[in-house]
């Protein structure tokens, strides 16, 4: 089965490069969309030269947020399993076997990465949401998960592509799963590595996003 990575990327220029050649690195044998979401500082410049038969870059052309940047990636997928992939370090693509190993499997037809328990390096706000997240899912959608917000989320092609998405910034994540769980789909989750990286090395997801992503949890219970 053929795996298809999207990276989406905004101002990444210090880890974008790093990040795709880890995930180059790992097994199995993929392609690579980067969906650049009309950066302003040299993400686009680094990544251009990095295009090959493996790596497609896309350039948004005005910034449209992550959900919209995935999106736009999944249209160009070819791959029978997509993996979503943050540009910032903070997740580890050696991963990527034990996450598509389900799949692969026929045991499951999306998969999620957990941090839990450990979170490596969040602060406690940012644990807490994780935490409010998770159990705000399992309250609504009967999901059992440990991390609903974590950035590496897996699907068979088709599934996701089946899904009607709409959204835009940072609620791909609460918006998915709660359509997924209203299909009746189970979500399979497999550990993974991370390393938490703070507002001053770049990390831009800000309280409101955690308060716009509970709120589409409670939305996406009630309505399609």
């Amino acid at each position: 089965m053929k795996l298809s990575v999207i990276i989406p990327v905004y101002n990444e220029q210090a880890t974008i490069a790093e990040t795709i050649a880890r995930v180059r690195a790992s097994s199995p044998e993929k392609e690579i969309i980067v969906v650049d979401d009309a950066s302003t500082d040299a993400t686009c410049d680094i990544v251009a030269p990095l295009v090959a038969d493996d790596l497609t870059l896309i350039r948004q052309p005005q910034n449209a947020g992550k959900g919209a940047a995935i999106r736009r990636g999944l249209q160009q997928v070819t791959g029978d399993i997509v993996l979503i992939q943050d540009a910032d370090l903070e997740y580890d693509p050696a991963d990527y076997p034990a996450l598509i190993a389900p799949i692969i499997a026929g045991q499951a037809d999306v998969v999620y990465g957990t941090r839990a328990p450990d979170f490596h390096g969040m602060s406690w706000r940012h644990r807490l949401f994780n935490w409010i997240a998770a159990r705000l899912t399992n309250l609504l959608f009967r999901a059992n998960l440990t991390d609903e917000a974590t950035c590496y989320k897996v699907f068979r092609t088709e599934v996701l592509r089946s899904i009607p998405l709409t959204c835009r910034r940072f609620e791909f994540c609460p918006e998915v799963t709660a359509k997924v769980r209203r299909r009746g789909l189970p979500i399979h989750e497999v550990p993974v590595s991370y390393q938490a990286r703070d507002i001053g090395a770049g990390k831009k997801i800000r309280w409101w996003d955690g308060v716009i992503a509970l709120w589409t949890l409670i939305k996406y219970r009630f309505t399609d």
